[in-house]
């Protein structure tokens, strides 16, 4: 174990040397570096026997990396861009498994997949890795918005993939009998009982928040409430029973540890910027005094010192922010390790034209579902404009993650086609971290200055009424 933590860190350490030294994405480090100690010292690298046990892993690192990811999104952001963004993570989904449909049995003839297995393939290779989206926006000066609709879709959609994988792939499999009604019925249930159950943890977390000044005991309550959000979202069938409810219901963890994670983090900041517009009109009011009164400057100097102490215990989430999303680099780095244990050469090598089928078939899919969303939004005043260039970087940020693999441990294991599905997946995950990365290098780079040029106007100061009103955040 003592090994594992030494190759763990060694791994991270060299992965961000690369990516500050060479702009090289952590991701694609960190996928290499983790193959490679994996054929080099196989002991040294025991995580998981298997993609079961690499799904248990996933599903207890998970929240960690929803939480970290969670803390760059506001509400004001949700709501500028909530339209948007529920057609790129629910509509665009939606579609795009329509799209499978379609086109399954000229990708997959020979095995006859049904439409519950095709459902629950798509939707498997659907789910996009927030992680890497961020750690590669991180390295470029992009569009504030572009940012926000690629990060933003890429967490949410997490939710609505694992919702059409579970309650209608795996229903219909079983035997369920999809309806129109159905669809509409369970996914209400499931996103409203997800969003509620969020906010309930965010209050929770919140009032938690207000018994501790400790910085580590704050960043505690963040961990705790995105967890036990996602945790009981998970497994509220068993409240359920619990009070005599014979039920089989739960809810999206994904969503609920998001919404109890912005919730919290939005009051946080809430918070803050009061202080902060509070503290400044104080510290401009005792300069004005200082002026006029000179002998109460000492007094009004030490004052100032003591508001600016003030500001920086306010500001302590800040540093939280930064703790979390250390774990969070932890965490993935611990999950591409793990994934180099569970890849089977010989299986990816069986079934290449299957994995290369998909990979092209559902880039395909994507780019047309991008090139749907900016028409749409050059029709309405209510979605941010996207270009050509924006087209390309919200196509290629469909990056593959462990969600998939965790979807595939949830497929019984005497379904006929878990071999083939296995290789798909776990193949389309490698080949779009590294091709849809080195694309989104590429085209970023090309464009730099274009993209430079928009944050420019983005960031461009608004001119402010002279006098604004200081309410304190109910």
């Amino acid at each position: 174990m003592i090994e594992a933590v030494l190759a763990v860190a060694l791994i991270l350490y060299l992965a961000l040397q690369i990516e500050d030294k060479y702009s090289i994405p952590s991701p694609l480090s960190l996928i290499a570096l983790s193959f490679l100690l994996h054929l080099l010292l196989p002991e040294v690298t025991e995580f998981t026997p298997d993609a079961r046990h690499f799904a248990a892993l996933v599903l207890t690192l998970l929240p960690i990396l929803l939480i970290s990811d969670s803390l760059e999104l506001s509400v004001d952001q949700l709501k500028a861009h909530g339209l948007s963004l529920f057609y790129l993570a629910v509509v665009t989904v939606g579609l795009s498994v329509i799209a499978a449909l379609l086109l399954k049995d000229f990708l997959f003839g020979e095995y006859h997949l049904s439409v519950p297995a095709t459902v629950l393939l798509f939707a498997m290779v659907l789910a996009t890795d927030p992680v890497s989206v961020v750690s590669i926006f991180s390295r470029f000066e992009l569009p504030h918005r572009l940012k926000i609709l690629a990060e933003g879709e890429s967490l949410f959609n997490d939710a609505t993939a694992l919702i059409v994988f579970v309650y209608i792939g795996l229903y219909a499999l079983e035997g369920g009998n999809v309806t129109l009604g159905y669809v509409a019925k369970i996914s209400l249930v499931v996103i409203l009982g997800s969003i509620l159950l969020g906010l309930a943890f965010g209050f929770l977390g919140l009032a938690l928040l207000k018994t501790t000044d400790n910085r580590i005991a704050e960043m505690m309550v963040v961990i705790v409430t995105g967890y036990a959000a996602f945790t009981l979202a998970e497994h509220f069938y068993n409240l359920l029973n619990l009070l005599g409810a014979h039920s089989h219901l739960h809810f999206s963890g994904i969503l609920s540890c998001i919404v109890a994670t912005v919730t919290l983090n939005h009051w946080m900041c809430k918070a803050v910027s009061y202080e902060e517009q509070r503290i400044e009109a104080e510290e401009n009011a005792l300069r004005r005094e200082s002026i006029e009164i000179a002998t109460s400057r000492r007094l009004i100097d030490t004052a100032l010192n003591v508001i600016k102490v003030t500001v920086e215990e306010r500001a302590r989430h800040l540093r939280t922010r930064e703790d979390i999303q250390l774990l969070g680099l932890v965490a993935n780095t611990i999950l591409f390790v793990a994934m180099a244990e569970i890849v089977n050469l010989a299986l990816l090598a069986k079934y290449w034209r299957e994995i290369l089928a998909m990979f092209l078939a559902t880039t395909l899919i994507r780019a047309l579902m991008m090139a749907k969303f900016a028409f749409l939004t050059q029709q309405t005043d209510k979605m941010v404009d996207v270009n050509f260039r924006w087209w390309g970087v919200l196509t290629f940020a469909g990056i593959k993650g462990g969600l998939s693999i965790v979807m595939l441990s949830m497929i019984p294991q005497d379904f006929p086609f878990l071999d083939m599905f296995k290789a798909v997946v776990i193949g389309v995950i490698l080949l779009s971290t590294f091709l849809y990365s080195m694309v989104l290098l590429v085209l970023i780079r090309a464009t730099a200055d274009s993209f430079r040029a928009e944050l420019a106007m983005e960031e461009e100061p608004q001119i402010q009424p002279a006098s604004a009103s200081l309410d304190e955040p109910t």
